[in-house]
């Protein structure tokens, strides 16, 4: 799809929630909202109420490896960022709001802690971020544009950094940043006030560098209740120095060789320890740590471990004793405003969140709360995967998509292999209608061959076109890949040569799969002689840029085909033949009558993701919203009286001009090749014996054929049923259900955002949990599905809001341009209908009726229709997102200047050029971006 296009994603999760194995942690200051990251390289947000109930909202992709460390990177809460960090040293600047990536780059070094730091320049503040990790040094990085300014670097002893605290002193008005090393040496750097110069200077050095002997730091805690206390944990013990000289005033050792992970203060005589196992232990201090008693630095200098043990004041304990794959994360936080909770919050392998207050407050698990959801979360083909006395449907486990035929291909846990029309079935999933009655509804086909699990599937045409349209490659379980003809459902193939499971399979440069036991075979599969070893080393020649053409030596051809009798041969000999014609045919068609070009870009692209490689297959439908006009328009202009040609044939010329151009082109192309094939039959084989052959391999296709459809218009109806506002306005809904043809979603959609550099934020199907809560709060009563189905349409986020109704409005405007352009038909209904056979006479079939004219009256209503829909989303946006200078008519100068864009690209020569004409996300910036008139 075009970096300039708006698309936007719709995500089928099925029932099964995403692996979460949480690696870090962060609750905002307003404790309602919770980002954790995972080691797969996701990001969660989670909505908390003042309740602290837990919901799961949205899931961030875009990093490549292990989240090491969150951050905030806000100050102020209306304006929440934060600032995510990977193993692989990627940086990232998010929106909490809408998941938006604002800003990403990627460094040399690994951070495994990130502190927000903010100062005042006059009466702007800014942001900077200290960041440690696999480097000895820290490296402060603008909260902005996320490049690094400076360094603070070490004179003496410079090593990696453990961890690190900033200590903000109200008396001294100096900030400082207090870090141990690993080989637990404490560094001290003093930031002034002028740390907005410091990246003109030299490097930072410390103030002062002291060896305090903690080797092994887990964390470095500064306490915010006295502001003279500091927290040092490590694993086999813990530590509390004098924040002022860093004197130490007293030592804990871990017992019964428990592993300490972390701690922090939660008042100025407590402390909090966690271990790797999750317990968490509060201690209460001595009387020597204690600023506010008379006792305090009685014991500095007396003894290495203090001469007062502190007391175990309580144990929070996990309440689940499960196997965890890794150590959970914990760590501990306060409300600096109103709700002023001191939560400890805690998060494993699972995915799952525990919050304690004092003692266990509320816990949740993304599989939990996808249970919780009614109706459960649909999955891209769970109509046609469950079984009989089975609750759960079976996993897809492997996927692929062909846009060309707009077909998803889904192989599943028991090795069968789906193929499904991609619209018409995430219709079913997404979509109310009469298709939910209708049993094995919608058309598919079923492969079966595979012995167990199928774990990858390839469609060599879509990488290379010198691949056959008809072949699929499928690998799994049971060691063995097999090739289908996906027209007839055959098996062609199977290769059993490899000792482990199939994970990948690849395309040239090499062909090779790729197995669990690490080897790459391309096995000899037999020995041939001859004619044959001619005809294969031929067929070899033909990917050789530098080899001769076979074509060009007819005769020798010829002659071999006819020695060995090969139908084969001879069609291969002939096609060349045949597209060689038909280019020049083209060429010269094309020159004459500047027919229109097809618009290469696909409309619609469903993508099977998952978050780790032992989780079954979700699907993300990518909609180009560009693309999907072009496509109405260049077919409304593409096509003829309707009253003179029915759909069937219509189809089956723009079917032909994909593949190359004009009617005159194909006609000349049909006519040749019916005559060569009438010649060839009449010299190599039985007239009947092919009659008989072709018969059942006609009958065998018959049986296993999809229905046919309008591809384009089933997108669109998709698109365009799952964003709109439903619920909003009555009477307009019943003009899109019964006029205009669209159908009702089953509930709230789980939308998507795409933001820079690919990065991606996905709403996950809970999130509707904390849109009814707010929604609930802000009208105080509870909202119906219809309701609740259009408010979360356009609840999400201002960004989300804006790309969705900027589509609607335009994609309104396009069908309402169109001639009876409504979804109300009979595409999804049809019987496949097959052009007869070439060189045999026509038999009587019953044909398909020509649709019926709609008269000018139908035709006004329905035009009515759209634009009532596209006035209603005008007047939506700015009284949604509250933008009172935004007006409906700069919105339709928006939608009409986009689809003006699209009538310049089809009729456009220069395709490299096809983008430079309008930036669509210069469109969407102008409404979303404040201070545009």
């Amino acid at each position: 799809m075009s970096g300039n296009s708006l698309v936007l994603p719709i995500v089928l999760w099925g029932r099964t929630a995403p692996t979460h194995c949480i690696s870090s942690l962060l609750v905002m200051d307003d404790l309602a909202t919770i980002i954790t990251g995972c080691h797969d390289g996701q990001i969660c947000i989670w909505d908390m109420t003042s309740d602290l109930e837990i919901s799961p909202r949205a899931m961030l992709f875009g990093h490549t490896a292990s989240i090491t460390c969150l951050s905030k990177a806000s100050p102020c809460s209306d304006k929440q960022y934060i600032v995510s960090a990977s193993e692989s040293g990627e940086m990232c600047l998010w929106d909490v709001n809408d998941g938006r990536c604002i800003e990403f780059t990627k460094l040399a070094c690994a951070h495994t802690g990130i502190q927000f730091y903010q100062f005042t320049i006059g009466t702007q503040r800014e942001g900077r971020l200290l960041c440690n990790g696999h480097y000895p040094e820290i490296l402060v990085v603008d909260a902005t544009s996320l490049e690094v300014l400076y360094s603070l670097v070490s004179k003496i002893s410079p090593d990696w950094i453990s961890s690190m605290s900033i200590i903000h002193s109200h008396r001294t008005q100096e900030d400082t940043v207090v870090a141990v090393s690993v080989t637990g040496i404490l560094k001290v750097w003093i930031i002034t006030q002028d740390v907005n110069r410091m990246q003109d200077l030299d490097p930072v050095f410390e103030e002062e560098s002291k060896p305090i002997y903690c080797g092994g730091c887990q964390s470095i805690s500064f306490c915010t209740f006295t502001q003279l206390s500091l927290l040092v944990v490590c694993s086999k013990y813990w530590r509390v120095f004098d924040a002022g000289d860093y004197s130490l005033l007293c030592s804990v050792p871990s017992e019964n060789d428990q592993s300490w992970t972390g701690g922090d203060f939660i008042a100025a005589d407590k402390i909090i320890i966690w271990t790797e196992d999750g317990c968490s232990y509060i201690y209460k201090l001595p009387a020597s740590c204690l600023p506010a008693s008379e006792h305090f630095r009685t014991d500095v200098g007396k003894t290495a471990e203090g001469s007062i043990p502190p007391l175990v004041y309580s144990i929070a304990d996990r309440t689940d004793k499960q196997l965890l794959i890794c150590p959970p994360v914990t760590r501990f936080f306060y409300g600096r405003r109103e709700p002023f909770h001191k939560l400890l919050v805690q998060g494993d392998s699972a995915g799952r969140l525990t919050l304690w207050k004092l003692q266990v407050s509320s816990t949740i698990s993304l599989q939990e709360a996808f249970d919780k959801l009614a109706p459960l979360s649909a999955g891209i083909i769970d109509q046609l995967s469950v079984t009989p006395g089975s609750e759960e449907p079976i996993k897809v486990t492997a996927s692929v998509y062909i846009p060309s035929q707009g077909r998803l291909v889904c192989g599943r846990e028991d090795g069968s292999i789906i193929l499904v029309p991609a619209t018409q079935t995430a219709i079913v999933q997404l979509l109310q209608g009469e298709h939910m009655l209708r049993r094995g509804w919608p058309p598919h086909r079923t492969l079966r061959g595979h012995r167990n699990k199928v774990t990858c599937l390839l469609y060599p045409h879509q990488v290379s076109p010198r691949y056959d349209q008809r072949s699929l490659v499928s690998g799994g379980v049971d060691f063995s890949v097999i090739v289908w003809d996906i027209f007839t459902g055959e098996m062609k193939h199977v290769f059993c040569v490899h000792g482990g499971e199939i994970t990948q399979i690849l395309v040239p440069p090499e062909n090779c799969s790729v197995s669990t036991v690490h080897t790459c075979r391309s096995a000899l599969d037999r020995c041939v002689m001859g004619i044959t070893a001619v005809e294969i080393l031929n067929a070899c020649d033909e990917v050789v840029p530098a080899a001769v053409d076979a074509l060009s030596h007819p005769a020798v051809n010829l002659k071999q085909a006819m020695t060995r009798r090969s139908l084969a041969a001879l069609k291969n000999m002939a096609t060349h033949k045949l597209q060689t014609l038909a280019t020049n045919l083209l060429a010269a068609d094309n020159a004459d009558k500047g027919n229109l070009q097809k618009y290469s870009n696909n409309s619609l692209v469903v993508q099977a993701m998952k978050t780790n490689l032992t989780d079954p297959d979700m699907h993300v439908l990518f909609f180009d919203v560009e693309s999907v006009i072009i496509q109405l328009l260049t077919e409304e202009a593409q096509r003829p009286n309707p009253t003179l040609v029915s759909p069937e044939t219509l189809q089956k010329a723009q079917g032909a001009a994909d593949k190359g151009g004009s009617f005159l082109a194909n006609k000349i192309f049909k006519q040749v090749k019916e005559t060569m094939k009438e010649t060839i039959k009449e010299h190599l084989l039985d007239e009947d014996e092919e009659e008989e052959e072709e018969m059942r391999r006609e009958e065998k296709s018959k049986s296993l054929s999809l229905l046919e459809y309008n591809l384009t218009m089933d997108t669109a109806k998709l698109f365009m049923s799952c964003l709109h506002a439903w619920g909003l306005n009555g009477p307009l809904d019943e003009v899109c259900l019964s006029r205009l043809g669209m159908l009702k979603p089953h509930c709230p959609i789980s939308f998507g955002l795409i933001s820079r550099g690919g990065h991606m934020s996905l709403m996950l199907p809970t999130f509707k949990e904390s849109l009814l809560r707010q929604m609930a709060l802000s009208t105080g009563r509870k909202l119906s599905l219809s309701e609740m189905v259009g408010k979360g349409t356009y609840g999400v986020s201002r960004a989300v809001t804006t790309q969705h109704l900027l589509s609607v409005i335009s994609l309104a405007n396009t069908l309402m341009g169109m001639t009876n352009a409504t979804f109300v038909g009979e595409h999804m209904k049809k019987a496949p209908v097959r052009p007869p056979r070439p060189g045999t006479p026509e038999t009587p079939k019953k044909t398909a009726a020509p649709p019926q004219v709609s008269s000018p009256a139908v035709q006004g209503q329905i035009k009515q229709g759209w634009s009532q829909l596209a006035a209603m989303h005008c007047v939506m946006l700015p009284d949604l997102l509250g933008l009172d200078k935004f007006r409906p008519p700069l919105l339709e100068m928006l939608a009409r200047r986009w689809q003006d864009r699209c009538l310049e690209v089809i009729h456009c020569t220069d395709i490299s050029n096809l983008f430079k004409h309008v930036n669509v996300n210069s469109l969407v910036h102008r409404v979303t971006g404040p201070g545009q008139d």
